[in-house]
C-alpha cells in the first residue's frame, strides 16, 4: 500500500515537473537570464490593450444583462405588490421603489462609470 502511494506521488510529481511551463515577463537580450524582469511593465501593457476590449464587453454584454434582469424582477415584484394591495389593502412601496432605482442606477451607469473607473 505504501508502495504504490509513493510511486503514484513520484509520477505525479514527476509529470508536474515534466509539464510545467515557465513564464518570463519582457526580458530582453533573448539570452538566458540576461534580462530584466520587469513585471509591472508587462501587466500595464497588458492592462492598456485590454482596456478597451474590457469596456466593449461591459457596455454590450454585461450592462444590457443586469438591466434585463433587473427590469423583469421589477415587473414581478411590482405584480406581486399589487396582488398583495387586492388581498390586504395596503401598497408596499419600498421593494419596487427600490428595484427601480436600481434600474434606473444600472440603465446610466455606462455614462459615468468608465471615468471613475479612469479608463
Amino acid at each position: 500500500m505504501k508502495r504504490k502511494l509513493f510511486i503514484s506521488t513520484l509520477i505525479i510529481m514527476v509529470m508536474v515537473c515534466a509539464l510545467a511551463v515557465p513564464a518570463f515577463a519582457a526580458s530582453s537580450g533573448g539570452g538566458s537570464g540576461s534580462g530584466s524582469g520587469d513585471v509591472s511593465g508587462a501587466i500595464q501593457s497588458t492592462w492598456t490593450a485590454a482596456a478597451s476590449q474590457l469596456k466593449t464587453i461591459v457596455n454590450n454584454v454585461v450592462f444590457p444583462a443586469i438591466d434585463m434582469i433587473l427590469a423583469i424582477f421589477f415587473f414581478v415584484k411590482l405584480g406581486t405588490t399589487y396582488f398583495d394591495y387586492r388581498k390586504h389593502g395596503q401598497f408596499e412601496w419600498a421593494p419596487p421603489a427600490i428595484l427601480l432605482a436600481c434600474l434606473i442606477f444600472t440603465l446610466t451607469a455606462p455614462t459615468y462609470i468608465w471615468s471613475i473607473i479612469g479608463l
